[in-house]
């Protein structure tokens, strides 16, 4: 066990989820069904998909031509692996459509529970 306090905290975290801290299932408990003949099959929990108006807004960028959700992820957030929060941030139920019209104003956010500071 890491005696460094954040490195010991991360790795209790990860090893209570299955998905690594990037994915968008990660944190989402597992459940067990027992079908009838007796035998039990794993599942992943719903995942409810935040409401965009709970995020807190970092800023707002324009869609310039051939930008990708992937490429905005990796430079605004830090990880392409990410697209998934510009999706929930912008009420995308296809995330690929939020990248077609360019000059489309798309949301920055903070991660579903981080407070952000409110201007006063």
């Amino acid at each position: 066990m890491s005696t460094n306090p954040l490195e010991a905290l991360l790795l209790v975290g990860a090893a209570a989820s299955r998905f690594p801290p990037n994915s968008r299932y990660h944190g989402i408990a597992t459940a067990t069904l027992t079908l009838p003949d007796g035998r039990q099959v794993a599942y992943l929990r719903r995942r409810f998909v935040p409401q965009p108006e709970t995020l807190a807004l970092l800023y707002t960028v324009r869609v310039a031509e051939g930008d990708r959700l992937d490429n905005m992820a990796a430079t605004h957030l830090g990880d392409p692996e990410l697209f998934w929060r510009i999706g929930d941030a912008n009420a995308a139920v296809r995330p690929d459509e939020l990248t077609e019209e360019v000059g489309r104003e798309l949301r920055i956010t903070l991660p579903e529970g981080i407070p952000g500071i409110e201007n006063g």
